[in-house]
């Protein structure tokens, strides 16, 4: 199927509304584009974007001004689509369309579902393999060391490179130091990579380049995050908006999760810069807040972003993130049924979960769990907010479960260990990466 757009031209004697320019798409799915453009030129405000295909309006941005990005979802998969973007200003007047941008969406996924099969050692050796992150074009993932603060380019095969450490990095005894990564989506282009890592006066999240090789430069794009020896969240994640998530814990300071000026105890939202990203509740870094410590974070098919979050004494979550809400902590571990405060989609024991990575393969969230020492199954019902039945893989068989991640083109997972901290008991280099088939 072909979408052709069919662009409104400017009323006769309309204030002028120059068409927005340089329109392309940076990223496809199965089921989505995102697209970015030129900013339209008016001598009257321009308030509304239109992404169109035909004459059906596929996604409107509004805002002073709107932004110049935006993710299209609800496409068919393995499809042909010509769209283009229409600026609206303060007066009504829409302008010309755009250019028109022509691509094809990823071809159709597997249904949903599949259960894990039997994990295999990829790769050996490691001391706390912490965030694992793949490159744009699928040749390798980015693997971090929390403790030796080192950055390794691990292939498909399991070969392991190192590329560099991240500078300024410090420990902190417990569950600190060099924790998340993530590769800009337009590396081919600008070569930048991100990390979260703690340093002298709290935690930070940096961008270095990676030219395929090596790591080089380093620059603080955003700090102020308090450090504590536990607590520290550290999960990195570009979303499908193209901008960059960071969780955040507590630093083991309940009350700062329900300070809204506090950057800790949140989901983060930045740009590439880091500043907040356009769009974000507050108007600051903050996503969401009342989260005690999130240390895993996915986005589904659909585009929404899920968390999981490390409870106290009792009740482990999973959350489903929406933009300005309030999670609770530390007024709720679990469910707890408070006025203005978001429930879990899912909890479980302290002892069977004490989650960190998640991923989502077939429209199935995966779960990495330390303490539990097993990997959850837990299925999204369709395209509801709900989730079913959950189902634990690999009780006690391999230890602490750190960061699961789905391998690009396949239906398959990257499972990591943290068995050689204190909690695991285990010497330097005895975790592995695991490679898990979903069938």
């Amino acid at each position: 199927m072909t979408l052709v757009l069919v662009g409104l031209p400017a009323p006769a004697g309309a204030a002028g509304t120059a068409d927005p320019g340089g329109i392309r798409v940076t990223a496809t799915t199965a089921t989505s584009a995102r697209l970015a453009w030129t900013a339209a030129t008016d001598d009257q405000d321009v308030v509304a974007y239109e992404i169109r295909g035909g004459d059906t309006v596929l996604k409107t941005l509004t805002g002073t001004p709107p932004t110049t990005s935006a993710t299209v979802t609800g496409l068919a998969c393995a499809t042909r689509f010509t769209l283009s973007v229409v600026a609206r200003d303060a007066a009504g007047d829409s302008s010309p369309a755009s250019g028109p941008v022509s691509f094809s969406t990823a071809a159709c996924q597997a249904a949903d579902g599949g259960v894990p099969g039997t994990p295999t050692t990829l790769s050996g050796g490691w001391s706390v393999p912490w965030g694992t992150y793949w490159m744009p074009d699928g040749t390798s993932a980015l693997v971090t060391e929390r403790d030796t603060f080192k950055v390794f380019k691990v292939t498909p095969a399991g070969t392991r490179t190192e590329v560099g450490t991240v500078p300024q990095t410090v420990g902190t005894g417990g569950e600190g130091g060099l924790m998340g990564v993530a590769v800009d989506p337009n590396w081919a282009t600008n070569r930048y990579v991100y990390f979260m890592h703690t340093a002298a006066e709290g935690n930070r999240v940096a961008r270095m380049t990676y030219n395929g090789t090596t790591l080089s430069g380093y620059t603080v794009l955003l700090q102020g995050i308090r450090k504590n020896r536990y607590h520290n969240g550290g999960r990195l994640l570009f979303g499908p908006d193209g901008f960059l998530y960071a969780s955040t814990g507590d630093a083991q300071q309940p009350a700062l999760a329900q300070d809204r000026n506090s950057l800790n105890g949140k989901i983060l939202r930045l740009t590439t810069t880091g500043a907040p990203a356009p769009g974000n509740p507050f108007g600051t870094h903050v996503l969401s807040y009342g989260h005690r410590n999130p240390q895993g974070m996915a986005f589904d098919r659909n585009g929404r972003l899920w968390a999981s979050e490390f409870g106290e004494v009792t009740t482990d979550e999973l959350n489903l993130i929406k933009s300005g809400n309030n999670y609770g902590w530390p007024t709720c571990e679990g469910t707890c049924n408070v006025a203005g405060m978001t429930n879990p989609k899912k909890t479980w024991s302290t002892a069977e979960a004490s989650p960190s990575g998640i991923a989502v393969v077939r429209n199935v969230l995966y779960m990495a769990s330390l303490r539990g020492e097993r990997l959850w199954r837990v299925p999204i019902t369709g395209d509801t907010e709900n989730v079913g039945t959950a189902t634990a893989y690999y009780i006690g068989t391999y230890g602490r479960l750190r960061t699961v991640t789905k391998a690009p083109g396949a239906d398959q997972l990257w499972l990591t260990t943290t068995n050689a901290d204190a909690n695991g008991g285990q010497g330097p280099g005895s975790d592995r990466i695991f490679r898990v088939t979903i069938s």
